[in-house]
């Protein structure tokens, strides 16, 4: 029996799998990751973009680079990855859900239901000053040119409610995500270096409480000699689960 025969004995035979998903997911709908050769992180100024710290001071770090980002977001369809887990969750193979790192919305848009975000979501923004709350059709225009939006109120910076370095991830998500992990049986962690904290201790509370690891990546990560079952290409691992659990 192959490796991916065996992990659909498991995740077939098993009560609750969820899946944990980081930047490397989104690479395959053509969205820029953080770490790799070309990501986020390789460009001038790149380490500044989604700290809290060079936005309170100049958010256009930020909005620059948004102006990109957000198109990329935007025009992106889901990828093989996110069909995926869409299709596992609706046939009952996904009771978990999906507890992904990113902020692209794109599970969604695959049709996954069980989405907890836990770098939060740029479908609203908030003023820095006097929390009024604007939705991404109010902020979208400026983004679009390389603005940075104001408050209609008070002036203020507008900023989206997504988890910038420095910051604490949303309360609420990361308990039901700990919650979640507690009582997964099996987690797919899917396209994650595992070196954000505290997200990366979420696949280590699986563990803790007696689950399994599948780590597919194709860059190494802390929690690889603990999986169980270990795979570097995300886009074939998910043809081959695809073809062994729909036929």
């Amino acid at each position: 029996m192959s490796a991916i025969e065996s992990l659909v004995s498991l995740i077939t035979s098993s009560r609750i799998v969820t899946a944990f998903t980081g930047a490397g997911v989104s690479t395959l709908s053509g969205i820029q990751d953080f770490r790799g050769a070309n990501g986020i992180y390789a460009q001038e100024d790149g380490d500044k973009i989604f700290d809290s710290r060079w936005f309170a001071n100049d958010p256009s770090i930020f909005y620059r680079a948004a102006k990109r980002l957000v198109g990329s977001m935007m025009r992106s369809e889901p990828s093989h990855v996110h069909l995926l887990l869409a299709d596992m969750e609706r046939e009952g193979f996904l009771e978990g859900g999906v507890i992904t790192q990113n902020i692209d919305m794109l599970h969604q848009k695959a049709g996954s239901r069980k989405v907890v975000e836990l770098h939060g979501s740029p479908m609203v923004s908030r003023c820095t000053s006097c929390s009024k709350e604007y939705s991404l059709e109010d902020v979208l225009p400026y983004v679009s040119l390389g603005e940075v939006p104001a408050c209609s109120i008070c002036s203020g910076v507008i900023k989206p409610d997504i988890t910038f370095f420095g910051e604490e991830l949303p309360e609420g998500s990361l308990a039901m995500a700990f919650s979640i992990s507690k009582k997964t049986e099996v987690m797919l962690v899917l396209g994650s270096t595992l070196v954000v904290h505290p997200a990366s201790m979420i696949p280590v509370n699986v563990l803790d409480h007696g689950g399994k690891l599948i780590i597919v990546n194709n860059m190494p990560t802390p929690l690889d000699d603990y999986a169980a079952f270990r795979f570097h290409d995300l886009e074939e691992f998910c043809t081959d689960m695809r073809e062994r659990l729909f036929g």
